[in-house]
C-alpha cells in the first residue's frame, strides 16, 4: 500500500481534494479541526471508507462517529495485526469486484423508482441520486438483495461489516436510521426498510 500521511485535517481534506484514495484512516485528536470535523466536511463532498481511531472509548463517542459517516471504528490501544486486518477489509470490500454475485443482481429495481446499481454503486430514486457512505450503501444493497428475509442485528454485522467479534447493537440501528431517512426524503410513501421488532430488520417484501 502506498500511504500519506497528514499532519492536521486541512493538509488532509486537500490532499483527499486533488487524488482519488481507497480509505482514510482518521484520528479523533487533531490540531485545528478534530476527527469530527473532518469526517463531516468529507462526507460533504465524498464516499470514501473512513476508519476512524480514537483513545476515547465512550459508546456516545463512538455512535457519533458513525452517525456522521465513519465506516468503521478501533479504540486505543489497538495491536497493529487488528489495523492492518481492519484496513484490509475495507480497501477489499470497496476496492474489488466481487464477481460471486450474480449479473441479474448487479443493478436491483423496485417500486417507488428505487434503483441499487451494484457496480457504480449508487442508490436513486425517481433518477435522483441519494447520497450513501460505502457501509450504508453495502448494508441497503445486502437488505435489498435479500428482500423478505429477516435478519438479526448481528447476523447484519458479520454479513456487512465481516466482523462477530466486534458486534455493536448501536452501530447496525444508526446506520439503519440514517439509510431510512435518506430514502423517506426521496419517497416518504414507502417503507424499504422494515423494523421486525424483537428480531431485527428486513427489506419490504411488498416493493
Amino acid at each position: 500500500m502506498q500511504v500519506d500521511y497528514c499532519h492536521n485535517g486541512s493538509e488532509g481534506l486537500s490532499l483527499l481534494a486533488e487524488r482519488d484514495y481507497q480509505l482514510v484512516v482518521l484520528d479523533v485528536m487533531l490540531p485545528e479541526m478534530d476527527g469530527f470535523e473532518i469526517l463531516t466536511a468529507i462526507r460533504r463532498v465524498n464516499t470514501v471508507p473512513v476508519l476512524m481511531l480514537t483513545a476515547k472509548v465512550e459508546e456516545g463517542s463512538k455512535v457519533y462517529g458513525l452517525r456522521l459517516g465513519a465506516d468503521d471504528y478501533l479504540s486505543k490501544p489497538f495491536s497493529i495485526n487488528e489495523f492492518l486486518a481492519r484496513v484490509d477489509a475495507l480497501v477489499r470490500r470497496y476496492t474489488a469486484l466481487n464477481y460471486a454475485i450474480k449479473p441479474e443482481s448487479l443493478q436491483l429495481t423496485y417500486k417507488g423508482g428505487l434503483i441499487i446499481d451494484m457496480l457504480s454503486r449508487t442508490v436513486t430514486v425517481h433518477e435522483k441520486a441519494i447520497t450513501l457512505t460505502p457501509k450504508e450503501f453495502d448494508l441497503l444493497y445486502y437488505l435489498a438483495a435479500n428482500k423478505g428475509k429477516v435478519f438479526t442485528k448481528k447476523q447484519l454485522y458479520i454479513q456487512v461489516w465481516h466482523d462477530q467479534f466486534a458486534f455493536d447493537d448501536g452501530n447496525i440501528m444508526a446506520y439503519t436510521s440514517k439509510i431510512r431517512k435518506k430514502l423517506e426524503a426521496a419517497n416518504n410513501e414507502i417503507n424499504y426498510i422494515e423494523t421486525i421488532w424483537g428480531v431485527g430488520y428486513r427489506f419490504n417484501p411488498e416493493v
